[in-house]
């Protein structure tokens, strides 16, 4: 991380350590990526999404007690994440009561393999609605063509050429 980024980052840590109010600046920072990495690990987006939420959650109420030691937010907030991946497994298990394995998330990424997400994650956001749409129910939601044509009610021709113009 350069520099000037590491003294904005520390900056915006001490200011909401000072007020709490101050974190949304920091979880607009880093929200696409926590979620990318998140998102990888895990099978559902919804479990993503609430997952992703309790890291913030956490680290807003440990953010007293952070101390900037030249390691980068990003890292405390992934540990923070791969804890609560691992305690929502466990209790997984426990609930179910059988020894099953705990899953392997399918092409683990690199904590700079979700920053890349996160700028795609941004530039998804800036696309016309209707191609947003297509794109989101396409890739996240994984649904086909059709599915996706169905429920817009659209032409699955109309629906190909959005995700063209999108892509």
């Amino acid at each position: 991380m350069p520099p000037e980024r590491q003294d904005h980052e520390a900056r915006l840590i001490e200011a909401a350590q000072k007020d709490p109010r101050r974190f949304a600046e920091i979880y607009e920072l880093h929200f696409e990526c926590l979620y990318a990495y998140v998102a990888s690990r895990v099978r559902h987006r919804a479990e993503a999404e609430d997952i992703t939420s309790s890291v913030f959650h956490l680290a807003l109420e440990n953010l007293p007690r952070y101390e900037l030691r030249g390691v980068p937010f990003r890292a405390w907030l992934f540990r923070i994440a791969a804890n609560e991946i691992s305690d929502r497994w466990q209790r997984t298990v426990r609930e179910r009561g059988n020894p099953v394995t705990e899953p392997q998330a399918s092409g683990e990424i690199s904590p700079e393999q979700a920053e890349e997400y996160s700028v795609l994650f941004r530039m998804v956001r800036i696309l016309p609605q209707d191609q947003r749409m297509v794109i989101e129910m396409r890739f996240a939601e994984e649904k086909s063509i059709r599915e996706i044509a169905k429920a817009l009610g659209r032409s699955e021709g109309a629906i190909k050429q959005l995700q063209f113009r999108a892509i």
